[in-house]
């Protein structure tokens, strides 16, 4: 837009210059140069004509050159001034001759007022070819005071596009500057794209892995919070397991302290009763002697009974007296020994007096007594059983004996089997008295090759306990063998398929499947695991039931077992069971 308006001013500037050319009939100017193009200026430029070389007047006289007062010509690029190109004004007008229209003005104004093609090449030439107005060789002179205007006018149009110039190099500087400018903008646009398009994707992932620690948080903050509910669950049953425990704990001690102090069920003997009866304790009324301490026969109240007194240096021996005191102050049972009285000061228990002794004396025929018959030993397992499950079944909690075994079972004339020596019998809370949950001992008792080896190696107490001592005692009611190893011999025959030389030879006519039958239940009684062992009311009694049941169809035929054949043989067994103790 400047350049525009610098070349409409030029023009205008020249319009004017060529209307005082007019007044002073100025001519021969020569058509200005600026309209051609670049390469054809140049050409037309050397091929250039002085009209003061070749043109002459009307007269036909060639034009004079007169030096001008003043030059106002300006080097351009090395162009002619405009000296050159203009005749003496005062030559021709002196020589009267009329001057020619300056017919170069007219085509000047003609032709070459026409808007100037803009752009920077045209910028650039227009300076140098203004020198149109100088030629070597022709000047044309003029007054001093229109060339004066015009050069002042050539100076400022010259300042004026000197400035035009620097403000178009200026503005092509700031443009190339703003068009870097811009290309950097989209360079960094376009990196700083990328940068958010990397950024998404890391942020997309930051997200989605972000998602999934959340969903492992929250799956694993579930876990613990399941973990700690179960925890809670376990915690409050075992306090409710605790505080049963402790509940039955206090029941029991209340039981206890209520058998210790209510009115006993026994008769209270006192010291000189028992010395009176035993004659001071006189060694020919003893008839053994246990660890528990000796015992005695005597007759009180015109009664034969066994009195057990506690020996000094016997261990534990005051806690098993209490506890046999307790548990059969307690019970009332065919089957299970009766305790007629005791002297609690002093240790002494007074029981009835069984003539025929202990169970292992008549197995292993001691003191030259005759053999059991299989109805005889049938009726006493099932006897055994029915005793022992009454303990199991007491209330207001189950009883363990501990400690059964033949010397244990006690006979009275007519060979009805009794349960005795219960010293070391325990009571197990209800909760505890099944086959799966035990009662745990700080110590385990009870006699070699009888108790049970689960509760022997942890200490873990139940009533299949119990279980293991009874499947021990059918076996030697079958075979009247030791109980070393009893078991293994036992199956090893039943496998090898000589079972029948495992019984005992002492009795000719045993019932072989009946027999058999009783030792491989005895067999699933002494299982060392205790889960292994089958229960005693719902499978052992129905089988001893009915093998008792059996045997007193079939009664023996012998009358080695008459009430009369006992009455010497008592004492004996009695002082073979106390030994037993």
């Amino acid at each position: 837009m400047l350049e525009e308006n610098s070349s409409i001013k030029f023009i205008s500037s020249c319009k004017s210059n060529s209307k005082m050319f007019r007044k002073g009939s100025l001519s021969g100017i020569p058509k200005p140069v600026s309209d051609l193009p670049m390469s054809n200026l140049q050409s037309d430029t050397l091929n250039m004509k002085s009209p003061f070389t070749h043109r002459k007047g009307p007269n036909g006289k060639p034009y004079e050159i007169s030096q001008p007062d003043t030059d106002i010509s300006f080097v351009s690029s090395g162009r002619p001034s405009i000296d050159n190109m203009f005749p003496s004004f005062a030559d021709n007008y002196d020589s009267g001759a009329t001057p020619p229209r300056l017919s170069g003005f007219s085509d000047f104004e003609a032709q070459n007022f026409e808007p100037i093609p803009l752009g920077r090449r045209s910028l650039d030439i227009m300076p140098s070819e203004l020198s149109f107005l100088s030629m070597e060789g022709d000047r044309a002179s003029f007054s001093s005071t229109p060339m004066d205007d015009v050069a002042a006018e050539m100076r400022r149009l010259k300042l004026e596009l000197k400035q035009t110039m620097e403000m178009y190099s200026t503005a092509c500087k700031e443009a190339l500057t703003a068009q870097q400018m811009a290309m950097e903008l989209q360079r960094w646009k376009t990196e700083e794209q990328r940068r958010l398009e990397d950024a998404r994707f890391a942020e997309e992932a930051a997200l989605a892995l972000a998602e999934k620690e959340k969903a492992k948080s929250r799956a694993a903050l579930e876990h613990a919070e399941a973990a700690q509910r179960l925890a809670e669950l376990e915690s409050q049953k075992r306090i409710n397991a605790e505080m049963k425990a402790l509940k039955e704990a206090e029941e029991r001690n209340k039981v206890l302290n209520k058998l210790s102090n209510s009115d006993f069920r026994y008769r209270r003997y006192s010291i000189e009763e028992i010395e009176t009866a035993t004659d001071y304790f006189a060694q020919a009324n003893k008839i053994g002697e246990g660890g528990y301490g000796p015992v005695y026969k005597c007759y009180m109240d015109h009664t034969p009974v066994a009195v057990k007194v506690l020996r000094p240096d016997a261990a534990h021996g005051r806690q098993q007296f209490q506890q046999e005191v307790e548990v059969l102050n307690c019970i009332r049972h065919p089957h299970m020994v009766l305790l007629l009285g005791a002297c609690p000061e002093y240790g002494c228990l007074v029981y009835e007096f069984m003539s025929n002794g202990s169970l292992e004396d008549l197995l292993f025929q001691r003191g030259k007594t005759p053999p059991l018959s299989w109805q005889q030993r049938f009726r006493i397992a099932a006897e055994i059983g029915a005793g022992l499950l009454f303990l199991h079944q007491s209330k207001p909690e189950p009883i363990v004996h501990r400690d059964l075994k033949p010397a244990n079972i006690l006979l009275d004339r007519n060979f009805v089997s009794k349960i005795s020596d219960v010293g070391l019998a325990r009571l197990v809370p209800p909760s505890v008295a099944d086959s799966v949950t035990q009662y745990r001992m700080t110590s385990t008792a009870g006699t070699f090759c009888y108790i049970d080896p689960e509760y022997q190696q942890t200490g873990m107490l139940g009533i299949k306990s119990d279980v293991y001592s009874l499947g021990i005692i059918f076996l030697q009611i079958l075979t009247a063998k030791p109980p070393m190893g009893l078991t293994h011999h036992v199956e090893r025959a039943i496998e090898k398929g000589t079972f029948n030389d495992m019984l005992d030879s002492s009795v000719p006519d045993w019932p072989l499947d009946e027999a058999l039958n009783l030792a491989k239940l005895s067999l699933k009684c002494s299982e060392l695991r205790r889960k292994d062992r089958p229960d005693l009311s719902k499978v052992i009694m129905p089988e001893l039931e009915r093998l008792r049941t059996l045997g007193e169809e079939n009664p023996c035929q012998s009358a080695l077992y008459s009430s009369g054949y006992s009455t010497n043989h008592s004492q004996a067994s009695v002082s073979q069971a106390s030994q037993h103790e």
